[in-house]
C-alpha cells in the first residue's frame, strides 16, 4: 500500500457510516470549508517563519484537506479523488505546452509564462459557461487577494493604469472624498469610499510589484513588535495608567531601539 492509498483508507474509515468517527461523519463541505482555508493560511505561516519542518507537517494538513473534500464528493456521487489527480495533471500539462508538447517551442520567461498561463485560462473560461473574467474569482478569497485577482483580471483587457503615479494620484483622490463623507457621518458612505481606497493601495502595490498582503504582515508583526516593547517599559500599572503622549514617547522608543 503506498503512502497516498494509506491516507485514502484512513480518510475512509474515519467516514465510515458504522465504525468512524461521529465528528467526522457529520462534516459537509461547508463545515470543512473553513479548516480549508485554515490550513493553507498555516503553510503560507510556516513558509514565511522558514520552519521547513513545519511545513511539511502543515502541508500534510493541507493534503488531508482535499482527500477530506474528495471523500465527501466520493459519497454524494460527485467525483473521487482519482478525479482530482487527473483533472489535475491534464491541466498541468495543456496549459505547459512549452514543456511537455512533443516539439517544444522556445521556453518563455517566468513573465512571459504567466502571461500565457492567464491568456490560457481565458480561453478555457471561454470554452466553459462563464461569461466574464470576473466569473470565477472565488468569493472566499481573503478581500485583499480577492482585489488583487478583479485587478490582475482587468488588466488583461487593458483596463488599467501603465504607472505607479496616477494610481497614487487616485489614492490622494479618494482620501479626500472620504473626508467629505467624515464630515456628512454618513456611514455607509464612509464604508464604500474607505474600500476605494483599500482597493486603490492594493493597485499600488501590485504597480510596485508589492504583495499587499505581505506587506500588511510585515506591519503586523513591526507594530506588535513594538506594542511588546511598550509593555514591557510600562512598568507595573502598565499601559492603561498612562497618557496617549507617554504612550508615544514609549513608541519611538521601541523604534529608536530596534533601529540600534
Amino acid at each position: 500500500m503506498t503512502d497516498i492509498d494509506r491516507l485514502l483508507s484512513l480518510m475512509a474509515r474515519l467516514r465510515d457510516p458504522l465504525t468512524g468517527c461521529p465528528w467526522d461523519r457529520q462534516q459537509t463541505f461547508n463545515s470543512i470549508a473553513p479548516y480549508t482555508i485554515e490550513e493553507a493560511y498555516e503553510v503560507a505561516d510556516a513558509i514565511e517563519r522558514q520552519d521547513w519542518e513545519g511545513l511539511s507537517a502543515e502541508l500534510g494538513d493541507l493534503l488531508f484537506q482535499v482527500v477530506y473534500h474528495s471523500k465527501m464528493a466520493e459519497e454524494a456521487g460527485y467525483f473521487d479523488f482519482s478525479q482530482v489527480l487527473r483533472k489535475l495533471c491534464s491541466k498541468m500539462v495543456s496549459r505547459h505546452p512549452h514543456v511537455f508538447a512533443a516539439e517544444q517551442a522556445a521556453k518563455p520567461d517566468a513573465a512571459a509564462q504567466k502571461d500565457s498561463w492567464e491568456k490560457q485560462k481565458i480561453a478555457e473560461r471561454a470554452a466553459s459557461d462563464l461569461h466574464s473574467l470576473m466569473d470565477d474569482i472565488p468569493l472566499g478569497l481573503p478581500s485583499i487577494e480577492r482585489a488583487l485577482k478583479i485587478q490582475q483580471r482587468a488588466a488583461l483587457v487593458g483596463f488599467d493604469w501603465q504607472q505607479p503615479r496616477p494610481v497614487l494620484d487616485k489614492i490622494v483622490e479618494e482620501v479626500e472624498e472620504l473626508r467629505v463623507e467624515i464630515e456628512s457621518n454618513d456611514s455607509s458612505r464612509m464604508q464604500a469610499e474607505l474600500g476605494d481606497i483599500l482597493f486603490a493601495l492594493v493597485n499600488l502595490a501590485r504597480h510596485l510589484k508589492i504583495d499587499p498582503a505581505a506587506a500588511l504582515r510585515e506591519t503586523n508583526r513591526e507594530f506588535s513588535r513594538r506594542f511588546r516593547a511598550m509593555e514591557g517599559c510600562s512598568g507595573e500599572a502598565g499601559l492603561e495608567a498612562m497618557t496617549i503622549e507617554e504612550m508615544e514617547q514609549l513608541w519611538q522608543k521601541a523604534k529608536i531601539n530596534e533601529s540600534n
